[in-house]
């Protein structure tokens, strides 16, 4: 053979070669075989969590991960509604003691103005015990591995598994005392100590020690290093949280505070062993990475195994998770919907959770509707409602759908979202003197007329909701929504029995009485211009609703400038006080009102305190009024506080109010019991995949398309003819020629 011939070979068969890789090839974004894997996939629409350590952590888009690798004392039922506590690595519920001034013990129903103390006393199930992690690890004389590390023996190591030993402990009632504790400390950001230190005893001045102690500790280091000496909270008790008993946890707090069995379900008193703080504190560790922010430590159904910033981040069953049954009871309908057939089974069902970060709507949406994304987004419980809105728009997209059988049941939820003001802002806040102040809120109350909320849902059906006219959204006890009496008379006016926003004309003669009019101001002619930040960057799928907004101001005349970040400089920004005007989403810790009271109640201030209230708003009427509401149960004498109190801040207008969002989240037709709600967080050990079923519906979805590789099939046959011909005619003259030589 020629070498000519065999050149021609080779080229045909590389190609071939190439044809067949392409037909072999799937489009799946996931690795060979994963599909057929106990994985779950799903997206993440904002950034990597800031704060996995769980006295930080305070953003939704932090629970999919705290949420399924710690356990407080207690959880939801999962399935029951209203909610329901329940114990978790508690024995039970349990009912608070009370007692007066003198520690005399009081009854059950004792009037809230003589208990001077209520005392829950919470047994912890014996037998759990933390993930595997080197902060346990011991050597042969019982002494901890790892907790003594001489420089340079960190070595390449950037992530807990890299140690090579690993070790683990019961927990103990103490690891939760620990972790109330730390709610005292001066190293990260501590979100709730505010409100905690109002509630357990001694928690406020534990802070002043801790502080001073945490001064002797770094005495002659340098503020601004990443190393800081192990704060060991065991070396000094705090009388509100002690372990009298190994798996007793005794908590004190202060008067009566009904909510509190509420906050003992949420992740800020999930436990915390000293150990893996101390490993932490370590030199070199927080400069790789290597802290609680990243990598928690918990007794939960999952533990983090990768953590790659902003791309992805993996959760895999924690081997030594003791597992729980699942639900036998539920709602009239459940058992009928299939989501009581796993009743008693061991949880959790899935071995491995993949969340990859994917802002943009099109390509995420694209990989859910192939089947690619078992959940969309994990986290957020309004994802179905654009799946909604596109088969309402169109026949054939409704038939795909239901053809592929995607979950999006619609319901209400307890969650809002609104545009509020910086009260602590000289130009749109409280104001330096009562003539200031009352501009001011001329100025909010003119603004929350022009912001249609109502225009907003039509918009943007795929976010729609109710329009809010108190914080209180209508699924929370006390709330006035959806009736006459609840209506905002700031806002709106009741006409035929319906409300009504008001005219643009009415908002802007409040703004020229606020001293601004048509948009300028009134001693100076300059242009009224606002900030205002988002928590979103801009992208293609959120800059129309930054766009809306722009909009609203303008009916009014006022401009806007949009500083669009993502949420880990929104939350540097509010807490710095370097902001006016913010959109804020909230969604609620637990079914009552005082969870969305709070957010406007003084102490709670985001910028003074570091807490939640992020508008700063301080009302000394408003928050005398709320601590009487921490103590109420509920009733009528509650209901009429609830009234007043929304009356405050409707006048007073911190907020636009916003709108209560519709819930529907987005979910295959393979994932089992799913039953989204904001207040679920640990749904993951709940959930079970029908992993056949989705290899089956993946290879029916995604068939590969051949007509592509038969065309290059073809051209190559033509390809190579047309060499062949060339090299055949070559090969005649040459020989012609050789012959006439």
């Amino acid at each position: 053979m020629s070498g000519r011939w065999f050149r021609w070979d080779m080229r045909w068969l590389a190609l071939c070669g190439l044809a067949l890789a392409l037909a072999a090839c799937d489009n799946s974004p996931w690795p060979r075989g994963a599909s057929e894997s106990n994985t779950l996939f799903a997206a993440v629409i904002e950034n990597s969590p800031r704060h996995l350590d769980p006295t930080a952590s305070y953003w939704s888009n932090d629970t999919p991960y705290t949420y399924q690798i710690y356990e407080p004392v207690y959880g939801y039922h999962y399935l029951k509604r209203p909610f329901v506590l329940v114990p978790k690595t508690a024995t039970e519920v349990v009912a608070p003691r009370y007692y007066d001034k003198d520690g005399v013990e009081l009854s059950a129903d004792a009037p809230a103005a003589v208990i001077a103390e209520s005392v829950y006393d919470i047994r912890i199930k014996p037998g759990i015990v933390f993930q595997p992690h080197p902060a346990f690890a011991k050597d042969e004389q019982g002494r901890y591995r790892y907790h003594a590390m001489k420089p340079g023996e960190l070595g390449r190591r950037t992530t807990p598994l890299d140690f090579e030993d690993q070790g683990t402990r019961d927990l103990v009632a103490e690891d939760y005392v620990y972790a109330l504790k730390r709610h005292a400390t001066t190293r990260i950001t501590t979100p709730i100590f505010g409100i905690f230190s109002e509630y357990i005893v001694g928690l406020k001045e534990y802070g002043e020690l801790v502080k001073a102690e945490d001064k002797k500790l770094r005495q002659g280091l340098d503020p601004a290093s990443l190393d800081k000496p192990f704060l060991d909270f065991r070396r000094w008790p705090l009388a509100g949280a002690t372990a009298p008993e190994k798996h007793l946890l005794r908590v004190r707090i202060k008067g009566k505070y009904p909510q509190w069995n509420y906050w003992m379900q949420m992740t800020f008193t999930a436990p915390v062993p000293w150990e893996a703080d101390a490993f932490y504190a370590q030199p070199g560790m927080a400069e790789r990475g290597l802290t609680l922010d990243t990598w928690p430590v918990g007794t939960g159904p999952y533990m983090m195994t990768e953590f790659i910033k902003d791309r992805r981040h993996v959760m895999k069953r924690n081997p030594n998770y003791r597992g729980e049954p699942y639900p036998c009871e539920g709602m009239p309908g459940d058992k009928e919907a299939g989501l009581l057939d796993d009743c008693g089974k061991t949880m959790p069902f899935i071995d491995t959770l993949v969340s990859t970060i994917e802002r943009e709507e099109a390509p995420r949406r694209g990989k859910f509707r192939q089947g690619f994304y078992d959940v969309e987004v994990f986290e957020r419980t309004d994802t179905g409602m654009d799946y909604r809105v596109a088969m309402d728009d169109s026949e054939d997209v409704r038939a795909e759908y239901q053809a592929k059988g995607f979950r999006l049941e619609r319901f209400a939820d307890v969650n809002s979202y609104f545009i509020g003001f910086n009260m602590l802002d000289p130009l749109v806040g409280d104001g330096a003197t009562p003539e200031q102040a009352l501009r001011n809120r001329k100025l909010r109350q003119a603004i929350s007329i022009a912001i249609d909320w109502e225009e907003y849902s039509k918009v943007f059906p795929k976010k729609a909701g109710a329009t809010a006219m108190s914080p209180l959204p209508a699924g929370i006890g006390g709330s006035r929504e959806e009736t006459p009496e609840g209506i905002n008379p700031v806002t709106h006016r009741l006409v035929a029995g319906q409300p009504v926003r008001r005219s643009i004309d009415e908002a802007k003669k409040m703004l020229a009485e606020a001293g601004y009019p048509d948009g300028r101001d009134a001693k100076t002619g300059r242009p009224l211009v606002l900030n205002y930040d988002v928590y979103f960057p801009a992208t293609p799928e959120r800059k129309p609703e930054i766009d809306w907004v722009v909009r609203q101001f303008a009916k009014i005349d006022i401009q806007l400038e949009v500083r669009a970040t993502d949420n880990n400089q929104f939350q540097d920004k509010v807490r710095k006080g370097k902001y006016q005007v913010f959109w804020l989403g909230w969604n609620a810790d637990y079914p009552d009102a005082e969870n969305f009271m709070f957010l406007l109640y003084g102490p709670n201030g985001k910028t003074k305190y570091d807490g939640e209230n992020t508008g700063n708003y301080a009302n000394p009427e408003y928050d005398r009024m709320f601590s009487r509401l921490k103590t109420l149960e509920d009733g009528p004498e509650k209901q009429k506080l609830l009234d007043d109190m929304v009356r405050i801040v409707q006048d007073d207008a911190p907020w636009t109010m916003g709108f209560f969002p519709y819930a529907s989240a987005a979910v295959q037709q393979w994932v089992h019991n799913s039953r989204p709600a904001v207040l679920i967080r640990d749904q993951a050990r709940y959930l079970r995949l029908d992993v056949p079923l989705r290899v089956e519906r993946l290879r029916e979805w995604n068939r590969p398309v051949w007509w592509p590789i038969a065309l290059i099939g073809a051209a190559l046959l033509a390809l190579v003819f047309g060499g062949w011909r060339s090299l055949r005619r070559r090969e005649r003259m040459n020989a012609r020629g050789e012959v006439t030589a």
